[in-house]
């Protein structure tokens, strides 16, 4: 996959150098390509933003230098990349996003500093390849570099030849298949016991199927206890009566505006 990243802070994403990131990068899974956004501006002081239209606080993005950047990366290249925006009022980043995106085999990154770039650039490029704008919370960073650094890696973990051991994507919370929709439940290594704390007996017995089940409980629990609007989203038609025996226990219920859905 190619990543091209356009920044006035391109040296923000040292940490694609480290990890598994940095490890897909040398083996060649990963062709991250970082841009100085003030290398397309025509000015002495190489500007990039100016005050909004209609007054307000705060610096607007220009327009100039961000499709000088663009055009540049993209070239005549057929098909184009995808251009993904990060911005708090986009579309929220999740799980299955990221599958959407790891399927991609370009991603254009263009994260904005100050009030946001000029929304006549996603106008312009919204009519000759997908843009996507997307949030990765209900807050406000200072630059959307911290979330194109969440966004790589969420997508590069998913590539074939990335993660040491595939299964560990399919077992994500998150992730598609038995545990969609869940939250992934705790977890355990040597020694068995640390400091008066013992490891549930169920995952030293060897019973495959009795582990299995003991972790879609744990996951049904935490899910209830941590994030009840996903348990809100289950599908009742796919609960098996051992779950809904674990959500009566944690005394879950589906509102009438769930059981109507």
């Amino acid at each position: 996959m190619r990543v091209d990243i356009i920044s006035i802070f391109p040296e923000y994403f040292t940490p694609l150098d480290v990890s598994l990131i940095g490890k897909a990068r040398h083996r060649g899974i990963l062709d991250i390509r970082l841009h100085q956004l003030r290398d397309w501006t025509d000015d002495v002081h190489r500007t990039v933003d100016d005050t909004p239209y209609g007054g307000g606080p705060g610096m607007v993005m220009k327009p100039e230098p961000w499709g000088a950047a663009i055009d540049s990366v993209i070239g005549p290249a057929s098909p184009p990349p995808r251009l993904v925006v990060p911005t708090p009022s986009g579309r929220p980043f999740t799980q299955e996003l990221a599958l959407e995106y790891a399927k991609e085999p370009w991603l254009l990154f263009a994260p904005a500093r100050y009030e946001g770039i000029d929304a006549r650039v996603m106008a312009e490029y919204g009519s000759r390849l997908r843009v996507d704008e997307v949030s990765i919370g209900d807050y406000v960073l200072a630059g959307g570099e911290a979330a194109v650094l969440v966004i790589v890696e969420a997508v590069g973990r998913l590539l074939p030849g990335v993660l040491g051991n595939a299964g560990s994507v399919v077992d994500d919370s998150f992730a598609p298949g038995a545990m969609a929709g869940l939250l992934e439940g705790p977890v355990y290594t040597k020694p068995p016991v640390w400091r008066g704390h013992e490891v549930p007996p169920i995952l030293l017995s060897g019973n495959h199927g009795a582990i299995a089940r003991w972790r879609r409980d744990e996951a049904l629990r935490r899910t209830v206890a941590k994030r009840p609007e996903l348990a809100a989203r289950l599908d009742r038609e796919a609960l098996d009566k051992r779950d809904r025996e674990v959500l009566d226990d944690a005394s879950f219920r589906f509102t009438p505006e769930d059981m109507a859905d």
